[in-house]
């Protein structure tokens, strides 16, 4: 069994060169991977309005579904840049989708998967913003606001987000020990893997005896990395597009 895993691609605009790759990884996988799991933050904003609202999203949309068409199971984690995702995802296109972390059996092993933004249970104002975003308060106001201006607000807070993750990079032992930790809670559980994003630091570790295995996934922004479970054994990879890469725009 061939499992693939993306998370934190952060996608904004078309014509960017993370977009165009993951379409193109996208289209890769058909007929050859049988479970995709989306760890969140595939894109820099989504919520739950109708797919019109979001047309700079409908190619990844479209290769969402002919993915699934083909015959692959998809599973999504809602990240903290798209939640209240909704019936679009369930119904129309079949994905099978989280508001928070789950357990997956594959190839015979427990897999806890998750976004991974609740994992530093030091960040309160972010813990408790995400409390308010993945509420009940906001997905009911989502049918009373236009998304024009929901898309304001997301820009906004997407701009904050750029510059945390400039502070994230000065925090690499922190977040590989936070990450740890977690793992370590999760394994005592019984968990047998946990597959993380949300930090974009990626690393691949497995216990001495090879029972235990954690992968914190890094990012689809400009590392392209994505992770693979092949008949129970698990890689960290990092996707070279078959074109010409462009750079992304300032982030």
């Amino acid at each position: 069994m061939r499992t693939v895993f993306l998370a934190d691609a952060h996608l904004r605009r078309p014509e960017e060169r993370n977009y165009r790759a993951l379409l193109t990884f996208l289209a890769e996988q058909e007929g050859k991977t049988d479970l995709l799991v989306i760890l969140g933050d595939l894109f820099e904003f989504l919520i739950g309005y109708p797919v019109q609202e979001f047309p700079h999203y409908r190619p990844i949309f479209d290769s969402l579904l002919s993915i699934k068409s083909a015959g692959t199971r998809v599973i999504y984690c809602e990240g903290n840049h798209d939640f209240h995702l909704g019936s679009f995802f369930t119904e129309t296109v079949g994905i099978e989708l989280h508001s928070g972390p789950a357990v997956v059996d594959i190839d015979g092993k427990r897999l806890h998967i998750c976004h991974g933004d609740q994992i530093n249970r030091g960040e309160l104002p972010h813990r408790l913003l995400r409390a308010l975003f993945h509420g009940p308060l906001v997905k009911a106001l989502i049918p009373l606001v236009p998304s024009r201006f929901a898309c304001i607000i997301a820009d906004r807070l997407g701009r904050r987000s750029v510059n945390g993750r400039t502070k994230k990079k000065r925090l690499i032992d922190t977040r590989a020990e936070l990450i740890r930790g977690y793992a370590a809670e999760r394994f005592a559980e019984g968990c047998d893997a946990v597959v993380t994003g949300h930090f974009h630091l990626p690393f691949l570790e497995s216990s001495s005896d090879d029972r235990r295995t954690l992968l914190s996934m890094g990012e689809w922004i400009t590392q392209l990395t994505y992770g693979e479970c092949l008949n129970g054994d698990f890689y960290l990879k990092n996707y070279l597009p078959p074109f010409d890469p462009i750079p992304n725009s300032p982030r």
